[in-house]
């Protein structure tokens, strides 16, 4: 998976990505990152990126020709006539693991980062392929969303995470929250681990896990049950039997 950030700020995406998980796979060639300083793309002596906008209005508005030049610039590098180009913003789709699972089958992503109001339309219009919103809020750039959709689908691609179950059965893998979990000690401050954990039963755990996670789901995403694919009869069986019981 090879990563491309359009940027105004180099440094966020550089910095956010060589942390951690994504960071090590960085180091062993799994992933790439590669940014690019739409900056590096202005044609005026003043290297600006940004003018007013037409019609009037608060703020100011990133210009058409950098941002399109660079990306012709990353075209011409990587040999291909068009790439999936990501663009960060309210007004896009809300991000999701599903989408996080169509994005990690692609080669290359190019993420696209605005600032100030935005980006002109026209330039919008010729290199966006994706518009992704990470939530309902403004930010001051798309670098953190940027990041965020970047380390989700890090996690999907083989080999970035020591533990490939890790990535198969998370939150949203089969749209439900994840189930608890614990680790040692068996009691801390009074509270103990379920005795079903330490059973050594991986048929009950199990069974255990699939339950706890269909409650966490109707309790704090209960949006997710609605025409949820994934739900069995027996999932639906045990819903009706907890919701009664409340």
């Amino acid at each position: 998976m090879n990563f491309y950030a359009m940027t105004l700020f180099p440094e966020i995406i550089e910095n956010g990505m060589r942390a951690s998980i994504t960071g090590r796979a960085l180091q062993k060639g799994i992933i790439t990152l590669d940014t690019i300083n739409i900056r590096d793309y202005s044609q005026n002596k003043h290297m600006r990126v940004d003018d007013y906008p037409y019609g009037g209005g608060a703020g100011m508005v990133m210009q058409a020709e950098p941002v399109y030049l660079a990306y012709q610039a990353l075209c011409h590098r990587l040999r291909q006539e068009k790439v999936r180009v990501i663009y960060l913003t309210p007004q896009g789709q809300v991000f999701s693991q599903a989408m996080a699972q169509e994005f990690a089958k692609e080669e290359h992503l190019v993420f696209l980062c605005g600032h100030y109001e935005g980006i002109d339309e026209r330039a919008l219009e010729m290199v966006v392929t994706d518009y992704v919103s990470i939530g309902d809020y403004i930010l001051t750039g798309g670098e953190l969303p940027a990041l965020v959709v970047m380390d989700a689908v890090s996690r999907l691609v083989p080999q970035v995470l020591n533990n490939e179950e890790s990535a198969q059965f998370e939150s949203f893998q089969d749209m439900l929250l994840e189930y608890p979990q614990y680790t040692r000690p068996e009691e801390f401050l009074g509270k103990k681990v379920p005795e079903v954990l330490l059973s050594g039963h991986h048929a009950k755990i199990e069974q255990w896990r699939r339950e706890q996670s269909l409650i966490r789901t109707v309790t704090r995403r209960p949006d997710l049950l609605k025409e949820n694919p994934y739900l069995t009869e027996k999932d639906k069986v045990y819903l009706e039997k907890y919701q009664k019981g409340q």
